[in-house]
């Protein structure tokens, strides 16, 4: 996602100290991104292209698809009243869970930029509604990714059982806004939330990060309940995230960890239900954004976030 946006006003980036990213992946998430540095020291690609070994295995727990390009899946009619409810849920390990996963900005929105630069009230202060997002130099527009990446996602999750919600399926003008976004998963009373981006940071700036709720209690935002079982969500996505693309925690951000706390994002702050953000990666980075605009990385993308959630949700 673009930090040029409501949700997006960019924390001053620090630089990642390899003492300090072995300490904390350690601390963090001790099983994947502490095996991704193993394999980065001992000479595996820096370029998280996905080839190595770490990339090519998918866990049980969430069977891999083939979907078409676009990721949605041609055999199932949307549903009559709303395409971007789940279709009934299957038998499987997360039958009775909810999952809503919401796609970053919406297609739509730089038509109406009138409508998203209204202000929204976010508990701690006031943003404007939502933002176009970021896009690659060619023009590969993060909105399409992260649909692209969500329609991937549901059906990974709807062969685990769970009911699947998107807040936003290309079905709406524009928005929702970051309000709306967050209430959307509280109404859905969903067990995770996860909501998808890629940055727009500068180039040679690379990788993914997640970004987890700080405790927060302002005005209509009371995070207290969400911060430890979103950081369980956000650990477990960060480490599938490693091991099935392949890709490094970002260089630029985090300290080497992949994982970031944040207090002024209003999809975070409104929520009363666990929720996490990933930047998937750089679209400003030529490198980086070879993957983003590749569908076999998308669908290992889509993969490593839903088996994060299959492991909170089954943890």
């Amino acid at each position: 996602m673009s930090y040029a946006g409501p949700d997006f006003e960019p924390p001053q980036p620090r630089r990642s100290r390899r003492g300090l990213m072995t300490v904390a992946l350690a601390a963090l998430v001790p099983g994947a991104l502490l095996g991704w540095l193993v394999y980065e020291t001992a000479g595996g690609s820096g370029d998280g292209g996905g080839t190595g070994g770490a990339s090519a295995r998918a866990s049980a727990s969430a069977a891999p698809v083939s979907p078409t390009e676009d990721g949605k899946r041609p055999e199932t009619p949307p549903a009559p009243t709303d395409s971007r409810s789940s279709a009934p849920a299957a038998s499987g390990p997360l039958k009775g869970k909810v999952v809503v996963i919401d796609p970053g900005h919406n297609p739509g929105n730089f038509r109406h930029t009138g409508e998203i630069n209204r202000q929204v009230d976010i508990g701690t202060n006031r943003k404007e509604c939502d933002t176009t997002g970021t896009s690659t130099d060619d023009g590969y527009t993060e909105a399409k990714f992260t649909l692209d990446v969500a329609h991937r996602m549901r059906a990974l999750l709807e062969e685990q059982g769970a009911t699947v919600k998107l807040t936003q399926d290309a079905d709406r003008p524009f928005g929702p806004c970051v309000d709306e976004r967050a209430r959307i998963g509280n109404e859905a009373k969903a067990d995770a939330v996860v909501s998808v981006h890629a940055d727009g940071s500068g180039a040679g700036n690379r990788g993914f990060h997640v970004i987890l709720p700080g405790s927060v209690r302002a005005g209509a935002a009371d995070t207290r309940a969400i911060v430890a079982p979103s950081r369980d969500l956000g650990e477990r996505v960060a480490g599938r995230f490693v091991a099935v693309t392949g890709s490094a925690p970002s260089n630029y951000i985090g300290d080497g960890t992949g994982l970031v706390t944040r207090k002024d994002l209003g999809g975070l702050n409104l929520s009363t239900v666990p929720k996490v953000f990933i930047e998937c990666g750089n679209m400003r980075d030529s490198k980086d954004a070879a993957l983003l605009t590749s569908g076999a990385w998308r669908q290992k993308a889509a993969q490593g976030i839903s088996e994060g959630i299959v492991s909170f949700l089954r943890g």
